[in-house]
């Protein structure tokens, strides 16, 4: 006889993950956004200007990735790319005044998927909610840090606090 399987965070999270994020697709593309146009968008709206590496690295994607992406939105018109002042090797990409005017859309998308998601709650197990995801991400960050050290610690089961 199989044991029935307990529902495991990571498979709720996972499925969470992809829940929402296909949420926020169904929005996005309704403003001409495809999925992972907008974390780029966001990106240079933070920090215009910014190297197709640096894009890459800080979205945790490949380089061809980050070309691909940056090519269809500069066909769309919400990004530009100029070379370096200094290297011209170095090329740096720039929202247009109409990727600009698209981030209050992306933002607004997400805004409404997140109050989607969050329905329900109320102010104090959102605050909570939002501390427990902040420490997930710290603990995951944490252990690839130690992956990329080769000093992981390998007691993985020892510390079970349910």
């Amino acid at each position: 006889m199989v044991k029935d399987r307990k529902p495991l965070i990571l498979h709720r999270l996972q499925s969470t993950a992809r829940l929402t994020r296909t949420a926020l697709a169904i929005r996005l593309l309704s403003h001409g956004f495809y999925a992972g146009q907008d974390a780029v968008m966001l990106q240079l709206a933070h920090e215009d200007g910014l190297s197709p590496s640096v894009l890459a690295k800080r979205l945790g994607v490949r380089p061809p990735t980050i070309t691909k992406t940056i090519s269809r939105l500069q066909t769309q018109g919400f990004v530009k790319k100029e070379g370096s002042s200094t290297d011209q090797r170095q090329a740096h990409i720039f929202l247009t005044e109409t990727g600009n005017e698209a981030i209050k859309s992306i933002e607004k998308s997400i805004r409404k998927t997140e109050k989607d998601a969050m329905k329900g709650f109320d102010k104090k197990e959102r605050k909570t909610f939002v501390k427990m995801l902040a420490r997930l991400e710290m603990n995951l960050s944490a252990a690839d840090l130690l992956r990329q050290t080769g000093s992981e610690d390998h007691d993985d089961d020892d510390n079970d606090d349910e």
